[in-house]
């Protein structure tokens, strides 16, 4: 068996990833509508259990409803590892999962604005947030002739990272890992009149503190500053799974109006409360969001 690098990370995240290689190589081979339903249920009924991320839900749930039943968390909980599951594997199947969505109407208030802004070469800053499959705008976006790239945070173990940031190079524009590096071209791509997507609802430090869904969580206002910056516009959109768990409707919601960057990112995270007080089970309680 070859031997990892040892200087990109642990053994322990070596053998994760050859594991996890393995596992999305077996569903891979599958029709696409069900390694979808598959992944869905592999990491509902086996990982996110084992992994702690069902716990983990359940908690943040009673953190934030600590009025829901204990049944009603535990049924958002599986349904959010069930939406975890098929959100990897349709980002891993992108050619599928565009095709899946090609036809795909684009509704919202912003569509218009966002159509505008392209023909007039403005740059754009599509935000959004761990909801539904955050790619699937951007899918739909991509197959009417949009080339639209991105600034993501690369995950704790650098092997999996690898390979995962690869499928949103391939899906759109080009995509920035963030740091120093990727920021700058990030923000050289933007000066070109170009559009890219930013996730914004992960905790960073030295951030403002912003109530999100009744609590204080660390939010960086990075898309409100590249925006000001670069007279982009800022535009929340969001892909809500469909109750087929296979399609999706696309949202591109109106332009946030340009003020500052703490009320600029204020208003992104009330339009993502929106979405996740009316489909609760689609937002990643998984995440530690409200570490201080």
């Amino acid at each position: 068996m070859a031997k990892p690098p040892t200087d990109q990370g642990t053994i322990a995240d070596w053998l994760t990833d050859r594991m996890l290689r393995g596992l999305i190589a077996s569903v891979m081979a599958l029709p696409y509508p069900r390694r979808v339903a598959a992944m869905g249920a592999i990491v509902r009924r086996g990982i996110g259990p084992l992994s702690g991320y069902r716990r983990r839900a359940e908690a943040n749930l009673a953190m934030i409803h600590p009025d829901m039943p204990a049944p009603e968390r535990r049924r958002i909980a599986n349904a959010v590892l069930d939406n975890f599951g098929r959100t990897l594997i349709e980002n891993y199947s992108w050619r599928e999962f565009g095709a899946h969505l090609a036809e795909t109407p684009i509704n919202g208030d912003g569509f218009a604005a966002v159509e505008q802004a392209k023909a007039e070469g403005r740059p754009v800053i599509f935000v959004t947030g761990h909801f539904g499959n955050y790619e699937a705008p951007r899918q739909a976006l991509t197959a009417r002739g949009y080339t639209i790239g991105g600034l993501y945070r690369p995950m704790r173990n650098s092997f999996f990272n690898e390979h995962y940031a690869q499928t949103m190079t391939e899906t759109s524009g080009p995509v920035f890992e963030q740091g120093h590096k990727g920021t700058f071209g990030f923000a050289r791509h933007l000066k070109k009149g170009g559009m890219g997507t930013l996730l914004f609802d992960v905790r960073v430090i030295k951030s403002p503190l912003i109530d999100f869904l009744g609590k204080p969580a660390l939010t960086a206002t990075s898309a409100a500053d590249f925006a000001l910056k670069f007279d982009a516009l800022l535009v929340p959109y969001f892909g809500t799974r469909r109750s087929d768990g296979l399609s999706f409707d696309v949202q591109v919601e109106a332009p946030i109006p340009p003020t500052d960057s703490l009320t600029m990112t204020t208003q992104m995270t009330r339009r993502l409360e929106a979405r996740i007080n009316a489909h609760p089970d689609q937002w990643f309680w998984v995440h530690r969001r409200w570490k201080p």
